[in-house]
């Protein structure tokens, strides 16, 4: 029983972490609004080392529509434009020799409707990682079963495990649909 409880409390630590990384990624998306979150994970060339952009300036917005980055060295900035220009990201980045300052466009319906896409696609990968767990939980259980615990005991603890799995699966769609409305909004 004790080691049945181990693997519910694994199942649920790793769902928890699935829907972390969802809205880790999810966060990535822009959704019209400027947000520092937007360049993190942005790797600028920084004496030939590819470093996050946090760490080689501070990332700022000032206002809905512009991001600021300063620098901690003026050396950086057009290291800093490249990487901007050569993300998936579709900002244009701009310096005043001081600071790279990136206004964020409108979005249009067309950018949007991908962006939304995008989203999904986010949102499948976390229920398909919650959907792996589940399997993997309930390999581990009949394992236990074959070692010797009751039957009983084993289908309560599967019924758990689908319990675990439809809520992180609502988790991720109330994450999904409230990230698909932040997109939608003009």
């Amino acid at each position: 029983m004790e080691e049945i409880n181990m693997y519910l409390d694994e199942a649920r630590d790793m769902m928890n972490k699935a829907i972390k990384h969802v809205s880790g990624e999810l966060v990535k998306i822009r959704a019209g609004k400027a947000s520092p979150t937007m360049l993190e994970g942005l790797m600028v060339e920084y004496y030939g080392n590819p470093t996050p952009i946090n760490q080689v300036a501070s990332v700022t917005a000032p206002d809905a529509r512009t991001l600021m980055i300063k620098p901690w060295e003026k050396t950086v900035i057009p290291d800093i434009e490249k990487a901007i220009i050569n993300s998936d990201l579709g900002l244009n980045p701009q310096n005043d020799g001081q600071q790279v300052i990136i206004n964020i466009p409108q979005l249009t319906e067309e950018r949007r409707l991908t962006l939304v896409k995008q989203v999904k696609h986010e949102g499948e990968q976390g229920k398909v990682s919650v959907r792996n767990i589940r399997k993997e939980t309930n390999d581990n259980l009949k394992q236990l079963q074959k070692e010797g615990a009751s039957e009983d005991d084993i289908k309560r603890a599967e019924d758990k495990v689908q319990a675990l799995t439809d809520e992180y699966t609502k988790k991720i769609d109330e994450i999904l649909a409230k990230k698909e409305s932040e997109i939608m909004t003009v």
